[in-house]
């Protein structure tokens, strides 16, 4: 019978998948009904470095105008900003704690920051309370027009040093495919101590009702066809940097994971399959991977992983867009 454990950010993890950042891993309940149908890990839905500061100052705002606060300068503006700050970590905190003392699994947790300023501090309570690793999901929007790309790209490398600084536990970043040289972001976040790196994060994408003329939001869930670009980055990533890659986006069913894995990834971040199969179908995937091994007469994954990385692969063109353009030009 073929063997799926596999080891992420230094964990031992009893197979390859893991549930992604969602709110399918914000309580209790829902993470132990994963764990019980064979989810090897989970990251827990994202603390915002931003939902944090915007209720601090919300709050502010609303004890001005209720006259608590005589003075701008008063020492009450302190107590009350990290009074907030507090309680909306603690419940984070208490989740941590809780899950570390109920499920098995590696319990990975989440921030999504956008400066490496002030939060940073939190990286350690969150050490503190238990969790084994921390994903760092990181997005700083490139819609200012004044900044530079390596302004942007600075900020990455600053919100890893920095949470470096304040803890032992892995690290992992999460990031997106929207950099000028992607492959160069990749290398220098692990040459600056990514212990893992998460290809890719994903956002709600805009869209528009022409109907009532007004903004929505398009495509809550990722789709089987967006894999492809994780596929892409995972392969050529793979072998050419020391952290371990996690792949996410589009990572749909077992057969997909298998890809994943021959493209050299360490683990598949699962998420918007579970919400629209839920968790019964984890079994359903693992089992697509181990009859897949057994067929094949892997008997570890680690036999294979990577066999089909760009770096190791008998056709390395196919990952790169060039291919796409032979290709067509080839078309009578």
């Amino acid at each position: 019978m073929a063997e799926l454990h596999t080891k992420y950010l230094g964990l031992s993890l009893r197979n390859p998948i893991v549930i992604g950042s969602s709110g399918l891993t914000s309580t209790v309940d829902s993470v132990k009904k994963l764990e019980e149908n064979g989810a090897a890990a989970v990251v827990l839905k994202s603390l915002f470095e931003e939902q944090i500061l915007l209720e601090a100052e919300h709050n502010l705002k609303e004890a001005a105008q209720d006259n608590m606060i005589y003075d701008a300068y008063s020492e009450t503006l302190d107590y009350i900003d990290m009074h907030i700050k507090e309680q909306e970590l603690g419940n984070y905190l208490n989740l941590i704690r809780t899950l570390k003392s109920e499920v098995m699994i590696p319990v990975i947790a989440s921030v999504n920051c956008v400066t490496s300023q002030e939060w940073t501090s939190f990286a350690r309570k969150i050490e503190e309370a238990g969790a084994d690793a921390l994903e760092l999901n990181i997005f700083v929007m490139p819609f200012n027009f004044d900044k530079s790309c390596n302004d942007n790209e600075q900020i990455y490398y600053d919100i890893l040093q920095e949470v470096k600084k304040q803890v032992s536990i892995p690290v992992s970043v999460k990031i997106s495919p929207y950099f000028s040289n992607l492959g160069q972001i990749i290398r220098n976040l692990s040459g600056k101590g990514a212990d893992g790196i998460v290809l890719f994060n994903r956002f709600a994408g805009p869209d528009i009702d022409v109907e009532n003329m007004k903004v929505t939001v398009a495509n809550r869930f990722s789709s089987p066809s967006d894999l492809t670009n994780t596929l892409r980055w995972v392969a050529v990533s793979a072998q050419r940097v020391n952290s371990d890659l996690a792949a996410s986006t589009g990572v749909h069913d077992g057969d997909a994971v298998i890809k994943l894995l021959l493209a050299g990834a360490t683990v598949a971040e699962v998420t918007s399959a579970i919400y629209q199969h839920g968790p019964e179908y984890i079994p359903t995937m693992l089992n697509r991977l181990s009859q897949w091994m057994e067929n094949k007469g892997f008997n570890y994954i680690d036999q294979f992983r990577g066999k089909l990385s760009q770096a190791s692969s008998e056709n390395p063109d196919a990952y790169e867009r060039l291919q796409f353009m032979k290709y067509f030009s080839e078309i009578k």
